[in-house]
């Protein structure tokens, strides 16, 4: 097997198979390796995704292999969380509405907005597959034994059995395992307070808690005193179900992983229903849960992708959407390299600034989601640690809020936060607290950008196997990209306008671009969510003036809507129902 390769890439799971055919796609006489320590299928958690996984998978020209494989389609989550023991729907779709269209489908139209729940040793498998069958060499029960080096550059990989591996760029997808990584001594940050413990099992013939149309579903998130339990249906037979505690919690029990486990399920009135004629498939496995982000993810010629990058709670799904994104945007940095389009450095910085930025703000928001439950620490003091790191002074209880009701920016001009909408998580976090949703443009009539004090910089957008670089500002952490409907907005709000303007250039803006009218609601969905975050950043000032039309309270994002459970087509018993219409 001793080669020279353009790129070797360790590890086979998602991430590795992502960076690999995107290479092969756009750049076919790049020769590539894929070296995967095990052999394809073996199951794996991180089962359930977000629509941004689908939009890759596309790209990949993978998707219709995926949707071909049968998976539920995931068209949104029922949550029971925070203050309320009742049951809520977060939906990808507006108002949760889904048409039964047959199967298989295509990507297009309602399936853009939705994401699968996949058994994770199909689901790699076909990625790993489909990475050979565009051109990458795949290597499967295959392990990296050392890694050769000279300062920070890698020189080669020894296999088991003495085979020798050179490549001009190496790729760690190897997962918790982070090979490169602890042989470059890479360092981890460990930026949530919380520690947990996940403890979960595979389950034949459990029951769906909710279907909707063909194959539609939602994940389950079920808050209990202890932790809470996740429901994902993988398909019609078998079901992952999880459990989360804190470690402190565990070790207090000194109870065996599968009493605690057991106990659990059979105590949730939920899910001891849905498991009522299930079983368990084998002995249930545990894994800690801890948070992380290494403290740099490339080298001079390498690059860290996946978890081994880093890893965040799996409270709203992010994990898969962390690993393909991030995959991605280490391929094209490597594309770009190779077409010298761009300074290396700036490339490799731009992965690192952008992706350490993505798993810190999903690690920083799902803490917040456990600060609405009684089972965890107090994460209110470490909230206002985040809010002071982006120059924010505030009280713990200030920044407690700040922190679910705040916009992100970041690199591509979107204000989602851990990739959900920032209108829709306002929404959410009114949901738990009982109290009413803060917006910062609400009954305001005037905006004006506000740069004062921002440093021009730049900024990639990724598309089509090619690195665009627009331009941006930066003030202290924050990033002000001029870009898509942000850059859209940054420039009309140059002099000031009001919200009666807005509204009229943004109708003329979608006129000249002939938008149908679902495009212009998302586009102008798209405006509320990027005014709101510039206003909430210091980016724009607002104003009132009396007699002027003022921008009026937003419910959610068109694209997911927040609302109670409305699963009842059979009762529980106690109002709170499950459906189990149309189950397979």
């Amino acid at each position: 097997m001793s080669a020279d390769y353009d790129i070797a890439i360790i590890g086979g799971g998602p991430a590795g198979s992502t960076v690999g055919t995107l290479l092969a796609k756009y750049k076919p006489s790049l020769k590539v390796i894929i070296l995967e320590r095990e052999q394809f299928p073996r199951d794996h958690v991180g089962e359930s995704q977000l629509p941004l996984v689908c939009r890759i998978l596309d790209e990949m020209g993978v998707w219709d292999k995926v949707e071909a494989a049968g998976f539920p389609i995931k068209i949104g989550g029922t949550y029971r969380w925070g203050s309320t023991d009742d049951l809520w729907d977060f939906e990808f779709l507006p108002d949760g509405k889904f048409d039964p269209a047959p199967r298989p489908g295509k990507y297009a139209g309602q399936r853009l907005s939705t994401a699968f729940q996949v058994d994770r040793g199909i689901f790699d498998k076909i990625l790993l597959d489909h990475a050979a069958e565009v051109g990458c060499t795949v290597h499967q029960s295959t392990a990296v034994r050392e890694v050769l080096s000279a300062g920070d550059r890698v020189e080669g990989l020894v296999l088991e059995g003495g085979s020798k591996i050179t490549a001009r760029y190496y790729v760690d997808a190897s997962g918790h395992s982070g090979i490169l990584r602890r042989h470059l001594s890479v360092p981890l940050d460990y930026p949530s307070n919380l520690q947990n413990i996940a403890i979960w099992n595979y389950w034949e013939n459990a029951e769906w808690a909710s279907s909707i149309g063909v194959g539609g579903t939602r994940v389950q998130v079920l808050a209990q005193k202890i932790g809470w339990i996740w429901f994902i249906p993988l398909g019609t037979e078998r079901t992952s179900i999880g459990l989360i505690v804190p470690v402190e919690y565990y070790k207090k029990q000194g109870k065996r992983p599968e009493d605690i486990y057991s106990e659990a399920l059979s105590s949730d009135r939920i899910v001891s229903k849905l498991i009522r004629n299930a079983i368990p498939e084998t002995s249930v496995r545990t894994t800690k849960d801890w948070s992380f982000v290494a403290e740099r993810l490339t080298g001079e010629n390498w690059f860290l992708a996946g978890e081994c990058a880093g890893f965040a709670d799996p409270i709203l799904s992010a994990g898969m959407s962390l690993a393909h994104s991030g995959a991605r945007e280490v391929a094209y940095a490597i594309l770009a390299m190779e077409a010298g389009e761009y300074e290396s450095s700036w490339l490799r910085s731009q992965y690192c600034i952008n992706h350490r930025g993505h798993i810190r703000q999903h690690i920083r928001f799902a803490d917040y989601w456990y600060t609405a439950h009684g089972a965890f620490s107090d994460l209110k003091e470490h909230s206002r640690e985040i809010a002071e790191e982006v120059g924010l002074k505030m009280s713990a209880e200030e920044a407690w809020r700040w922190l679910g009701q705040g916009g992100f920016i970041d690199s591509s001009g979107s204000t989602d936060i851990g990739f959900f909408g920032s209108l829709a998580t306002k929404e959410l976090i009114s949901s738990f607290t009982g109290e009413a949703a803060y917006f910062e443009i609400e009954g305001k009539t005037h905006f004006k950008l506000d740069l004062a004090g921002a440093e021009k910089d730049w900024v990639a957008e990724l598309a089509d196997g090619k690195i665009t670089r627009y331009r941006a500002y930066r003030r202290g952490s924050k990033v002000l990209p001029f870009v898509k409907v942000m850059g859209w907005l940054c420039r009309y709000l140059s002099d000031e306008r009001s919200f009666h303007e807005l509204k009229d250039a943004a109708k003329k803006q979608a006129a000249s671009n002939s938008m149908t009218q679902q495009q212009y609601q998302f586009f102008w969905s798209q405006c509320i969510k990027c005014l709101e975050t510039l206003v909430s950043y210091g980016w724009a000032i607002a104003r009132t003036e009396p007699d002027a039309e003022a921008c009026p309270r937003f419910q959610a994002d068109l694209a997911m809507m927040i609302h109670p459970n409305r699963d009842v087509a059979r009762s529980d018993g106690d109002g709170r129902g499950i459906s189990t219409v149309g189950m397979p």
